[in-house]
């Protein structure tokens, strides 16, 4: 945790500092709004223009800054003494390459967060499951009125809600490979989930994805603690100089949470969590990430019978296996967060039924067999949609799959065409295993839509 002083120092530094913003979404335009609130000579640099930007830029009214729009080019930021780069944003880009090469010190919001927080931070990263643990932490910190705040990856961005931390406030950040990129500092307690193939659109190969997940561990002191998932070679087999706490569904841990028969167990217990029947999400998978959830709030002080009342009072995320309505005797879920195939695994197994399955989108270079392999074995159909329809097609024929398999022109049509394909007793399930970007803004975007076309069958059908 840094020091008042370093923070005030920071905070003072800021002022007629020439700095670069690149790319104005959720966390660039909080840190855009911080930066100029703080008296810094802000530059913005985006693709997209100002007639596409025009709203972004109204919330930004005011504020004395620069913006370069429309285009990203080597020059855009070349006269900032310092730059902050966006998630997401390839670090190849001109934008962000030419001022690197130059020497100019790159940055992001989430350093500039950790660098000026002065309560303790929670870092919940993995492939998979993020949201959920990271909202389910909050859920059991509140509950045991420890004070915290919920932000991060999670859309909440955290550097104007500064004003409202204490040395005392616990904050719990969902944080993307694309944060933890780059990073030099850790959380307090530095959660994995599990690492599998993923974002291997953006990252040049798996071996980057896993340094940057690493990152939220890798810069631990012996007085943090990282929470791993004993059951993930991988996420247990990270550097670190932490204390170790873990979580498995496999077996017993000797400092953490796992799945015994059908009991929750805490390692310094001996009285069972909670039964995992009681545990009010779908999936062997969401018993993982309620398991973290577990281990890492009782790492934050919280009591077993808080931790076991606030995973009881929980409700789904949206858009993480949602049962959206039932029309007809077909239950309708919503798993557009599934933005991948491992992802979407998980939801086909979570789920007892026959689905129609709804998938597609844009591909993010992942591979598909074991996905292909398990449509064919627990899908009586299958709705294909967007870029991603062509080789999700030739991946399930390839596994020998002899299921219906038909593809919509738009996502529109994907509702209607899953509940022709349906039958009583059956779940039509959105699990996309792609992006949204060939079609919607992200993937909330797309659920909400998946949402809406559900309801439309409501009132023409029986609920």
């Amino acid at each position: 945790m840094p020091s008042p002083s370093s923070r005030r120092e920071r905070i003072t530094a800021l002022r007629g500092r020439r700095v670069g913003v690149v790319g104005l979404g959720r966390e660039g335009i909080d840190l855009a709004r911080f930066l100029a609130g703080h008296g810094a000579q802000v530059t913005v640099s985006d693709q997209s223009s100002a007639d596409a930007l025009a709203e972004t830029l109204r919330s930004l009214d005011g504020l004395d800054i620069h913006y370069e729009l429309g285009h990203q080019q080597g020059s855009d930021l070349i006269e900032c003494e310092e730059i902050f780069v966006s998630p997401g944003v390839p670090p190849e880009s001109p934008v962000v390459a030419v001022p690197a090469a130059q020497g100019l010190p790159i940055s992001s919001a989430t350093s500039l967060f950790f660098e000026l927080c002065p309560g303790p931070i929670v870092g919940i990263t993995g492939s998979s499951g993020k949201t959920t643990t990271t909202s389910l932490v909050g859920r059991i910190l509140r509950g045991a009125r420890i004070p915290s705040v919920v932000g991060g990856n999670i859309g909440v961005p955290m550097l104007n809600r500064l004003q409202d931390i204490t040395p005392d406030t616990w904050c719990v950040l969902e944080l993307s490979s694309f944060q933890l990129a780059g990073m030099h500092c850790a959380p307090r307690i530095g959660a994995v989930l599990n690492i599998t193939p993923n974002h291997l659109d953006r990252h040049p190969d798996m071996a980057d994805y896993i340094r940057a997940k690493a990152n939220i561990v890798a810069h631990q002191t012996p007085d943090d603690t990282a929470v791993l998932n004993a059951d993930d070679s991988i996420a247990s087999g990270l550097w670190h100089v932490s204390r170790t706490v873990e979580f498995s569904l496999q077996r017993p841990v000797t400092d953490g949470a796992w799945l015994e028969g059908d009991l929750l167990r805490l390692s310094d217990t001996s009285q069972p969590l909670m039964k995992a029947a009681d545990v009010p999400l779908r999936g062997l998978h969401n018993i993982a990430n309620t398991l973290a959830a577990a281990a890492i709030s009782r790492t934050a002080g919280s009591q077993p019978t808080v931790i076991a009342e606030a995973i009881h009072g929980f409700r789904p995320v949206p858009h993480r296996l949602e049962t959206v309505a039932t029309i007809n005797a077909v239950d309708y879920v919503n798993d557009s967060i599934a933005t991948s195939p491992e992802r979407s695994i998980a939801a086909l197994l979570a789920i007892d039924a026959p689905v129609v399955l709804i998938a597609g989108g844009r591909d993010k270079h992942l591979p598909m067999q074991e996905w292909a392999r398990l449509i064919a074995d627990r899908a009586r159909a299958v709705v294909l949609v967007g870029e991603a329809g062509p080789l999700i097609r030739d991946a399930i024929a390839a596994a020998g799959a002899g299921i219906p398999i038909v593809s919509a022109g738009s996502f529109t049509e994907t509702v209607p065409l899953a509940r022709s394909l349906a039958q009583p007793g059956d779940t039509v399930l959105l699990s996309p295993g792609c992006t949204s970007f060939d079609a919607f803004r992200d993937y909330e975007a797309r659920g909400e839509a998946f949402r809406q076309a559900v309801m439309a069958l409501v009132g023409n059908e029986e609920v």
